[in-house]
């Protein structure tokens, strides 16, 4: 044993060096203080830096490091399967060889993860810094600002271009162009999310995202945001003012949400403030349904025809990705933001009626 430990010193030192990495960031994470001075100071500056770097190339750097680490397992594994089959004699040295290799990779992305992004989770987030918080929501608060969303997004669909069978026609190269400017009305309300924004990036493989559920993601490792474009284009204006406040450093999904939904409605571009209101309305109608069917019926029976289409193809677009596949993916998630504080988990995307509430 003491002659295979001093045969792949460097491994295992690699290893240990990795696992107190990631320990300490365990024992450090509940200092919010500390994450938050990390996050604006260390973090957050070196992940506009990387993207000031894969934002020079026109396609997602991100999804083609996700597909090579894949690819580049599968040939690991294969590997090293072959190599332990032809050690004839020296198989337990050969698999205890390639395993820790794995292992000392598999760490390191797990501390690269927790760097690049996970430590946002642990720092002030958007309620912290704006001071406006999710609160208690009565039903008569809940219908009220529901009704106030219902005839926003019948005023806001008029605006917007449409096809022959009423449906919105905005190209997504229009909404890809308009996104980053979308910012710039709030920046005097919310100065802490003031920053550059570069154009999103288009997925490749965008029906692979559907599949999985998702509308868009943000990549740490990169700094990129990256949009589904095969999704109905009108949540994508919202989708993309989400993915955006993501990469402002905010890591809660309710909030992310919110912000999209607040900025796009103050932005002045008719496609972002349709879309805005559109995703605010479903989420607050949502709640309301389950608050008060009776009043739930009554603002929906007041959605402009065009409105209704929307919402009817958006859902027909999802429901013929329900499958196994989209169950994974989203139980994985679901986990994964547990993992980190998120205690409601994919269900914490209610939150935003809350903050909805609070702030309309």
């Amino acid at each position: 044993m003491k002659a295979l430990l001093r045969k792949h010193l460097g491994h295992h030192i690699w290893l240990a060096a990795a696992l107190v990495l990631l320990a300490l960031f365990g024992i450090l994470r509940g200092n919010r203080e500390l994450m938050t001075w990390l996050v604006d100071h260390v973090t957050q500056p070196c992940k506009q830096a990387l993207g000031a770097v894969t934002y020079l190339f026109p396609f997602p750097v991100a999804e083609l490091l996700y597909i090579g680490l894949g690819l580049g397992l599968c040939a690991y594994l294969v590997r090293s399967a072959l190599l332990i089959r032809r050690s004839t004699g020296r198989r337990r040295a050969a698999a205890y060889r390639r395993g820790l290799g794995l292992l000392c990779a598999v760490v390191t992305v797990l501390d690269w993860f927790c760097l690049a992004w996970g430590i946002n989770y642990y720092a002030d987030g958007f309620q912290e810094r704006s001071g406006i918080t999710a609160a208690e929501v009565t039903a008569a608060e809940l219908y009220r600002v529901a009704d106030y969303f219902t005839q926003q997004v019948n005023a806001a669909a008029q605006a917007v271009p449409r096809d022959g069978d009423g449906l919105f026609a905005a190209t997504r190269d229009e909404i890809f162009a308009a996104s980053t400017g979308i910012y710039e009305n709030s920046y005097e309300e919310f100065p802490f999310l003031r920053q550059e924004d570069r154009e999103p990036k288009r997925m490749l493989f965008s029906k692979a995202l559907s599949a999985m559920g998702f509308t868009g993601y943000y990549a740490g490792f990169t700094g990129e945001s990256v949009l589904n474009v095969d999704s109905p284009a009108c949540m994508l204006p919202v989708t993309i003012a989400h993915e955006l406040a993501h990469q402002r450093g905010i890591a809660s999904e309710q909030e992310c949400n919110f912000i999209a939904i607040a900025v796009s409605t103050a932005s002045g571009n008719p496609l972002y403030v349709y879309s805005g209101y559109l995703s605010g309305y479903v989420h607050l109608s949502n709640a309301l349904y389950r608050a008060d069917r009776e009043r739930w019926q009554a603002l929906r029976a007041e959605l402009a025809p065009e409105v209704l289409l929307d919402l009817q193809y958006n859902s027909a677009y999802w429901d013929q990705w329900e499958s196994p596949v989209d169950d994974v993916s989203q139980a994985v998630y679901d986990a994964l933001l547990k993992s980190y504080g998120q205690a409601d988990g994919v269900q914490s995307y209610g939150t935003v009626v809350d903050l909805l509430v609070a702030y309309y």
